[in-house]
C-alpha cells in the first residue's frame, strides 16, 4: 500500500488548476478583441501556445508529485 506524504494535496489541487487552466484557453468567445492563432475568438488570443504551456506544465507537476511525494509503505 502506498503512503503519501504532506503536500501531495497540494501538488494535485495544482495539476487540476492547470489542467482547467489549459481547457479554458480553449473556450470561444465573441467578445474577444482579437482572433487566436486557431482562427477564432478564444478565450485566451494565445491559445495553442498557452494551451500547451499549461499542459506542460501540469505533466511536471504531476511527474514531481509522482516521484517524490508517493513512497511505498
Amino acid at each position: 500500500m502506498k503512503r503519501k506524504k504532506k503536500g501531495y494535496g497540494i501538488l494535485l489541487a495544482l495539476t487540476i488548476l492547470l489542467t482547467l487552466a489549459a481547457v479554458s484557453t480553449l473556450i470561444p468567445q465573441a467578445a474577444a478583441s482579437r482572433e487566436c492563432m486557431l482562427g477564432y475568438k478564444a478565450h485566451c488570443t494565445f491559445t495553442p501556445i498557452s494551451t500547451l504551456l499549461c499542459v506542460a506544465t501540469a505533466g511536471v507537476v504531476c511527474v514531481i508529485r509522482k516521484r517524490k511525494f508517493t513512497e511505498e509503505s
